[in-house]
């Protein structure tokens, strides 16, 4: 990948929009390389962003709490959910309290999946920004979104 004018073969009214079309354009090319990365431990990213919310709680979550914490918010959690429990990644436990409410928590086979996938070789996708770098391209997408 280089310039964003090449890799598309386009031109732009000002470097706002080319900005917006770059953004679009790497987002994709982030979403294609995680797909493909996954693809051979058969999750999607989702259920990856899923398994790491649920590890890094220690403790089981309302599948609404795992909603608000998604990096892509899933309107359809509970297929998300279904897909990770029939692949005993996860269990679901219903709330004693109110039956309403399910906790899900992750199971050792979703934990062992995420060590799988950390020992797993994968490209750094920041690997041609500095540290500096990272932390200005942060600041300005969080303050696009404000």
């Amino acid at each position: 990948m280089g310039d964003i004018s090449k890799d598309i073969q386009s031109t732009f009214p000002n470097s706002k929009v080319k900005a917006m079309i770059n953004i679009l354009f790497t987002a994709n090319w982030i979403s294609s390389y995680q797909n493909a990365f996954f693809k051979p431990f058969n999750i999607s990213a989702q259920q990856f962003n899923v398994l790491r919310i649920l590890k890094g709680a220690g403790m089981p979550l309302k599948v609404q709490t795992i909603k608000e914490r998604m990096i892509e918010r899933s309107p359809n959690a509970t297929r998300l959910m279904d897909k990770l429990h029939a692949k005993d990644l996860i269990e679901r436990t219903p709330c004693p309290n109110d039956r309403r409410v399910v906790n899900i928590e992750i199971t050792t086979q979703g934990l062992e999946l995420l060590e799988d996938i950390s020992k797993a070789d994968h490209q750094d996708l920041l690997e041609n920004i500095s540290e500096d770098e990272a932390v200005q391209l942060s600041n300005l997408l969080d303050k696009i979104r404000n």
